[in-house]
């Protein structure tokens, strides 16, 4: 039987089945001897490269955890989506909904309040108040 070296289509008797791991993987290929010296060096050249190299992860679309400390306590984030419209504020179909609104929500859903949320439902879990406080307006002709 004659063997054809798969790199450069040579016939010869030096022609032979040639077996090398690469990436815990085994590959064969039919080279000749002057072939097979360049494959040897080749794979010298790639473990050196390897072991002096970083592995890169692919980036992947990773789910976030679950929110241990859940904002709203019996109701959604559709409800939520679905009083935001009632009260006319501009609110997405889906995805991250504003602080801003879930805090007005559980200001006028006090029972939304998570457990561990402080009494004050204007405030939020860092302890900040979420609406400055805000003056009566004086009234007409008063002090006149």
């Amino acid at each position: 039987m004659i063997l054809v070296d798969d790199l450069d289509h040579s016939e010869g008797e030096d022609v032979a089945r040639r077996e090398f791991p690469l990436l815990n993987r085994t590959f064969a290929i039919d080279l000749s001897d002057a072939n097979q010296q360049r494959l040897s060096e080749a794979l010298a050249f790639i473990e050196q490269v390897l072991e002096n190299a970083r592995e890169v992860k692919q980036a992947t679309r990773s789910k976030k955890a679950a929110d241990t400390s859940p904002r709203l306590r019996g109701y959604t984030l559709t409800d939520v989506r679905e009083w935001a419209r009632e009260q006319g504020l501009d609110v997405p179909p889906r995805g991250k909904m504003a602080d801003e609104v879930i805090e007005q929500f559980i200001a006028a859903h006090p029972d939304a309040a998570p457990e561990d949320a402080p009494e004050d439902a204007s405030e939020d879990v860092t302890g900040k108040s979420g609406a400055e406080p805000v003056e009566a307006p004086a009234e007409v002709g008063a002090g006149v």
